[in-house]
């Protein structure tokens, strides 16, 4: 069961963490920080194979936890834009200009690993 979101535990050596309610950047857990999983406050990619928890299990989080945990995801985007000197206009505009040439920003980054 979820209890209540949270950022989670820094693995220092990057190992994968699958399942559980303990690490940040794990997969397929439960309330930390993460990818595939249910309850978190916000996505944070490690780098790893991501396991992903059924829809199923993800719309039978109670609301009171889905609430808590987009407040703290709000909080940390909000803190993360004072870090780099952005207001919510601007990362607005960003997201705007950014979300136009997305995909071929994406082709090139293909094209360039490719080339590597």
């Amino acid at each position: 069961d979820v209890s209540s979101p949270k950022h989670g535990k820094v693995d220092p050596d990057n190992m994968p963490h699958v399942g559980g309610n303990m690490w940040a950047g794990g997969t397929g857990g439960r309330d930390t920080a993460g990818l595939g999983g249910k309850g978190g406050p916000y996505r944070l990619d490690a780098g790893h194979r991501v396991y992903q928890v059924s829809q199923a299990e993800k719309d039978a989080v109670p609301e009171e936890v889905k609430r808590a945990a987009r407040e703290m995801g709000e909080k940390a985007f909000k803190r993360r834009l004072k870090e780099i000197q952005m207001s919510e206009y601007d990362a607005s505009a960003y997201e705007r200009f950014s979300g136009a040439v997305r995909r071929q920003v994406q082709s090139l980054r293909i094209i360039l690993d490719n080339l590597q």
